[in-house]
């Protein structure tokens, strides 16, 4: 079966939308680091990031976003990220972090 030039290109730059949507995941991810540190340990009262499931940390973003946990700066940050923009920033924070 011949492939067209349109699916041979899509297929040659998926891994370069993959790497454009990582990168973007990369920077909202960078925005927590002020609080919670390059890799997610915090040492300061912040919690820490480090040691927690993507899973978890979109859960707890969530929660702070519709207002089901309380906090000061987090319930604010969280409304301007949609469900699939929270996971992302969950992954990264679960690979270790924007170091």
């Amino acid at each position: 079966m011949r492939m067209s030039a349109i699916g041979l290109a899509v297929l040659a730059l998926a891994p370069l939308a993959a790497w454009a949507q990582d990168q973007q995941a990369r920077t909202w991810a960078a925005a927590c680091a002020a609080c919670h540190g390059p890799t997610g340990r915090s040492e300061g009262g912040m919690p820490s990031l480090a040691g927690h499931s993507a899973r978890d940390l979109a859960e707890d973003m969530k929660a702070f976003r519709e207002g089901r946990r309380p906090g000061t700066v987090m319930p604010q940050l969280m409304k301007g990220y949609s469900d699939q923009e929270i996971q992302q920033i969950a992954e990264v924070w679960a690979k270790g972090g924007v170091r």
